[in-house]
This record gives structure tokens, C-alpha cells and sequence, in this order.
């Protein structure tokens, strides 16, 4: 059994009910033996839905169709169907075929249009999708759904994830409470665009597909695109939100409404979680990194800066062999293709100033970093020195653990 990320939380959180969501997962025998690889998911009448998906020239069967059901559906959701093991990604026309195949047998069984069932796939590429291994389960998933399976539905998602990704939230909009949970899975192959990543949200607030794309959008820019593991972006990322308007809030029209500002912070904050546990679980990952970037031209240019410190195998092998080798910062910085000051630099490790104006901090002692090096929980901190742009970002070292699972990944 694979050993759980040191950095994973304590548990798989407390999920309640979200009236009008029923899930259920199976094992199918996709590629794991004796593991749930098959989720699906049945949202009321009324459901709406939004999505954000990978910029991947080479994007999969699934995500291909997701983006055609949302535009041709109108944003309406019925049910949702996602395997583990195989990403149906680079298989021609046999992939679309295979989704296509999903998709009517879920129609079926949901009494429902085939645009309003939403498909998403997680695992090796290339291979041929055995679609009929999930069709054959959908019965009896269709018979076990229940309210409660939401740790059967994310333990369902996983590849080589080592534990399962959860996060729930409640809050009111104008009076009236309304809750949001979350899925998600991804180890590797995890970098903006947006990663080898799937998730999952629900709600039962009553909110117009319109509404929850313009919420669910930027909210994925800051958290999902600002996380990286190894560089590599997937075939298959998809992040998902359905709302099932049982809560029964008053109409809302425009993302913008004062009375989502709740509902649009829980939102971030559950996304963020979700990203982050992502980041915790990175392939042979010891060490949880915070990077935050100051004084850069634009916070755009401050992501950017971030991330070309997060993918760096210098810094992130540094890191992992808790070496406080704050030059290679500085060498990401330099490489970023942004605008920084290079004799207003200013870098800082566990809150401890290692160089400031362009040099090293005089007198600098190196002992308090090196003692930070060696803790689970890594922040470094830059200012570029150019102006007023901010951005956080998170990542995880490069261990020997990463190669091994890699190495073997198709065995």
C-alpha cells in the first residue's frame, strides 16, 4: 500500500449532505485492481453548471466534450461520470466514441439529455478507454447512490494521489445559508493550465450557470494556476462546479452582487484548500513550499515570477536536501521574463533576510534558515523591487521519491 505524503492532513474531512447531490463509486477494474475507480454523481432538476478546463493543445476526449455540453447544454447539469487510471487522452476517435458511449448509458439511467451528463478522466495516456468496464457498473452505481459517499468519491479519482482530497464550506447569501463541497485529486503532473488535476464542486445555492462561471473562473486563477509540483501540465485538468439551487436564495444575477461576496470568499478559500492538499500530496513531496512575491510591474508578473521559483529543479532539489542555496532563487528571478530590479532585490527564508539591495544582508547567519530548512513548511518571500504587483504561490520539493513513482507509473 502506498505510504501516506507526510505533509497529507489529518483526515478526510466532515462532509454534510448537499440537498440535490447523490454520488457513488464503484470498482470497475479501469486499470486498478480491487480499488473504486468510477465515481457518479446525480444532481437534481435544475442544476446548473460551470467549468474551467486545461489550455493543452493535446486536451482529452472528456474535456473536449465537457466544453461542448456546457455551451451546447446551456449550463445545465444532471449527472457527472469520472474514472481513474486511464485519461482517454490522445486516443483519436475511439476516445471520443468511448465517451460518447458513457455519456448515453448515464443519459439513460438519469432520464436526461445527453448534454447535461459530464464526463472526466484521470490516468495514462494513449491507452484505449474500456468503456464498457464503466458501463457495466453504472447500474449498480446508479442503485448505491447516496447523499454521504463523498470520501468513496474522492478516494474514486485517485491515481497516484495517497490520500483524498476533500474541503466543505457554509455560508449565507442575503439570509439565507448555503453550503459548498469539494473534490479533487492530483500528484503529478501539476502545473497551471491546470495540472494533472480534477475537482469536483457542489452547492445548493440557487445561482445561474452565467453566474458560476464568472465566480468559478478567477477564483480557479488563484488558487488551481497558482500551484506546480513538477511543471508538467495534464491532458485532462478539469474543475467543475454544479448548483442545485435547493437552498432556495434569492435570485441573483450578476457575479458582481454584493450579496455573494460571502459565497465568493468561501468559494476562493475552498479552492485554495483543495489546491494546496494537491500540493501536499506531490509525487515524493516532503517539504510544503509558500512562495510570495512583492514589488513586481504586475501581479500577472508576480505569478510568473513565483512559478519560475516553484518549477525550478535547482531551487525545488535545494529544498529537498534543505540546503538554504538562496542564489538559485535569485537565478529563477532572473529567468522569469519579467521585469526586476537586480540592485533592489530582496529575498527572505522563514522570515529570516537573506539578501536585500542587491547583495547579501551584511553580517548575514545563515544558522536561522538552515533550521528552517529542516521543518516540513518552507516560505520564502521575494520583492523585485519594480512596483505594486503581489502573487502567492505553492509547490513542494523534488525528491528522490518523485523519479520512483514516475519511473513505473504504467506497471
Amino acid at each position: 500500500m502506498t505510504e501516506v505524503s507526510p505533509l497529507a492532513p489529518a483526515g478526510f474531512p466532515d462532509m454534510p449532505a448537499i440537498d440535490g447531490v447523490r454520488l457513488a463509486a464503484a470498482a470497475a477494474g479501469v486499470k486498478y485492481r480491487n480499488r473504486v475507480d468510477v465515481l457518479l454523481a446525480e444532481m437534481a432538476p435544475g442544476t446548473t453548471a460551470a467549468g474551467v478546463f486545461t489550455r493543452s493543445l493535446t486536451a482529452s476526449a472528456p474535456v473536449l466534450r465537457c466544453r461542448a455540453a456546457l455551451a451546447d447544454g446551456g449550463g445545465i447539469a444532471r449527472g457527472l461520470v469520472v474514472n481513474s487510471g486511464n485519461a482517454n487522452a490522445f486516443t483519436g476517435r475511439a476516445g471520443d466514441a468511448a465517451v460518447e458511449t458513457c455519456v448515453a448509458a448515464t443519459a439513460a439511467l438519469l432520464d436526461c439529455p445527453a448534454d447535461a451528463v459530464f464526463t472526466a478522466s484521470t490516468g495514462v495516456i494513449g491507452e484505449p478507454l474500456p468503456a464498457e468496464r464503466i458501463t457495466a457498473v453504472l447500474g449498480d452505481l446508479h442503485a448505491g447512490l447516496d447523499a454521504d459517499a463523498w470520501a468513496a468519491a474522492a478516494a474514486a479519482i485517485m491515481t497516484t494521489d495517497t490520500f483524498a482530497k476533500g474541503a466543505t464550506r457554509s455560508v449565507e447569501i442575503a439570509g439565507t445559508t448555503v453550503t459548498i463541497n469539494g473534490i479533487a485529486k492530483g500528484s503529478g503532473m501539476i502545473a497551471p493550465d491546470m495540472a494533472t488535476m480534477l475537482a469536483f464542486l457542489f452547492t445548493d445555492a440557487a445561482l445561474p450557470a452565467a453566474v458560476l462561471q464568472d465566480l468559478l473562473a478567477p477564483a480557479a486563477d488563484r488558487s488551481f494556476n497558482c500551484i506546480t509540483v513538477d511543471g508538467d501540465t495534464s491532458t485532462s485538468d478539469s474543475v467543475m462546479l454544479f448548483a442545485t439551487g435547493r437552498a432556495g436564495n434569492g435570485a441573483v444575477t450578476d457575479a458582481g452582487d454584493p450579496a455573494l461576496a460571502a459565497f465568493r470568499a468561501a468559494l476562493q478559500d475552498l479552492m485554495t484548500d483543495l489546491a494546496q492538499q494537491i500540493v501536499r500530496d506531490g509525487e515524493g513531496a516532503s517539504k510544503f513550499v509558500t512562495i510570495t512575491v512583492t514589488g513586481a510591474e504586475h501581479d500577472e508578473a508576480a505569478r510568473r515570477i513565483g512559478l519560475a521559483i516553484a518549477n525550478s529543479p535547482l531551487v525545488k532539489t535545494a529544498i529537498a536536501g534543505e540546503d538554504a542555496n538562496w542564489g538559485r532563487i535569485v537565478m529563477a528571478v532572473g529567468k522569469a521574463g519579467q521585469r526586476a530590479d537586480r540592485d533592489r532585490l530582496t529575498i527572505a527564508m522563514g522570515g529570516h533576510a537573506v539578501a536585500e539591495m542587491g547583495s547579501a544582508v551584511t553580517g548575514y547567519d545563515e544558522g536561522p534558515v538552515a533550521a528552517h530548512m529542516k521543518g516540513r513548511e518552507i516560505d520564502i518571500a521575494v520583492d523585485v523591487g519594480v512596483g505594486g504587483g503581489r502573487a502567492v504561490v505553492w509547490t513542494c520539493d523534488l525528491t528522490h521519491g518523485y523519479i520512483s513513482i514516475n519511473a513505473d507509473y504504467r506497471s
